[in-house]
C-alpha cells in the first residue's frame, strides 16, 4: 500500500452530520491494520529528526492518531480536550465556528516553555480547533514545530488560519 491508496480507505458519509456535508470517516481505515500503520508512518515522515518533545494530539479521533505517533517518536502525548474533560488546572481557548463558538483545554502544566511540539488532528476543516489548539500551546511556550492531520478538506480553506506553521497533510480534498 502506498499514502495514495490511504484516501480509498476513508468513507464518505452523505448528509452527516447535516444534510448536504459528505463526512470523511477515517474508522475505516483505523481498522485495517495495514492502512494504519501506513497513516501514522506519513503523518511522521515530514517530521522526522526536528526534535520533537511532545505530541499534542486533539480530542478525540487526534488522540488515536497522536498516541501511536509520539510512542513512535520516543517522546510523550498530551491531549487538547473539549471543555470540563480534564481533571486538573487547565488553560482555555474559546473559538468562533461559522454558526458560534467552541472551545478547547489544555493542562495548564502540560507544556514547559521552549519544549518542541508537534500538533496532530485528523482531519483539518475549517482550521479552527487547531488554530486555537496552537495558541494554548503557545501560551505555555511550547515551540510548534509543525502540524500534521491525516486529512485535508481544501475547499475549506483551513490552511489559511495556520499560515505560520509547517502544516503537513498525508490526503488532501
Amino acid at each position: 500500500m502506498n499514502y495514495k491508496n490511504l484516501q480509498d480507505l476513508i468513507r464518505d458519509v452523505p448528509d452527516f452530520p447535516q444534510e448536504g456535508i459528505s463526512y470523511k470517516d477515517i474508522t475505516t481505515l483505523l481498522k485495517d491494520p495495514t492502512g494504519l500503520k501506513e497513516a501514522i508512518g506519513a503523518m511522521l515522515k515530514p517530521f522526522e529528526g526536528v526534535g520533537v518533545e511532545l505530541v499534542v494530539g486533539i480530542e478525540s479521533r487526534g488522540f488515536i492518531l497522536a498516541t501511536p505517533m509520539a510512542i513512535e517518536l520516543g517522546c510523550g502525548f498530551i491531549p487538547v480536550r473539549k471543555p470540563g474533560k480534564l481533571p486538573a488546572e487547565t488553560l482555555r481557548l474559546d473559538y468562533d465556528l461559522e454558526y458560534g463558538t467552541d472551545a478547547v483545554e489544555i493542562h495548564a502544566d502540560a507544556i514547559e516553555p521552549g519544549q518542541k511540539i508537534l500538533v496532530v488532528d485528523d482531519v483539518l476543516a475549517t482550521g479552527g480547533t487547531l488554530a486555537a489548539t496552537c495558541r494554548l500551546v503557545e501560551k505555555l511556550g511550547g515551540e510548534i514545530v509543525g502540524i500534521s492531520v491525516l486529512a485535508e478538506l481544501g475547499f475549506l480553506q483551513g490552511r489559511n488560519l495556520l499560515s505560520g506553521y509547517k502544516l503537513e497533510s498525508t490526503i488532501v480534498y
